[in-house]
């Protein structure tokens, strides 16, 4: 019986896919490391915010500095701004998981920083490569990130944790999923199929 909770409590989280770790400001830098990832439907993308104050901010290809809205007004993620101080032994994260392989593009909302490249990509394609979307983000002259993108595909969901808080805000619409939510909701799972066994 203690085996059967025990299993029923973690079966909801092996469930999810790869964790794919990506430092936010390494060596007080205005970089995302790696700079993009090949990501399956279900893997986690776990933001850690090393140093400095950046966002993860969803975009679209063709305008990287410009929060993602979609056609009904709502936005695509964003992880709003988490400093990070490299001295300290617990940094902030970020966790999206990954619904569907639909490209996905972020940027860093500081002033600045997307036109100096601050901007990170999931499943680029050929004929939408990384390389293209830092180039248009380091083009723009744009300083304001409030222009709209409007986009109706693929979902997204996203958690923000760092020492002090979480945040649970949901979003759903942009190919990935707010981890938040999704994992309060993946552990009472776990504690009612314990229970059941």
């Amino acid at each position: 019986m203690f085996f059967s909770a025990i299993l029923a409590a973690v079966l909801p989280i092996a469930a999810l896919g790869a964790e794919i770790t990506i430092q936010v400001g390494p060596n007080n830098t205005n970089t995302y490391s790696p700079t993009n990832v090949t990501a399956a439907a279900g893997d986690v993308l776990t933001f850690e915010f090393v140093s400095g104050n950046h966002t993860v901010t969803q975009s679209s290809f063709k305008t990287p500095c410009d929060e993602l809205t979609f056609a009904n007004g709502s936005t695509g993620l964003d992880s709003g701004f988490l400093p990070a101080n490299s001295s300290t032994t617990t940094m902030p994260t970020y966790k999206v998981l990954v619904n569907d392989t639909t490209p996905l593009w972020f940027y860093c909302r500081h002033p600045g920083h997307c036109q100096q490249g601050m901007v990170f990509a999931v499943n680029p394609t050929s004929n939408e490569t990384f390389a293209e979307f830092q180039a248009a983000a380091k083009a723009s002259n744009e300083t304001s990130t409030s222009t709209s993108t409007t986009q109706s595909s693929g979902s997204t969901t996203a958690t923000s944790s760092s020492a002090s808080a979480t945040s649970t805000t949901s979003k759903s619409n942009a190919g990935a999923t707010r981890l938040g939510s999704a994992g309060a909701m993946l552990s009472a799972i776990g504690v009612v199929a314990a229970w059941v066994l």
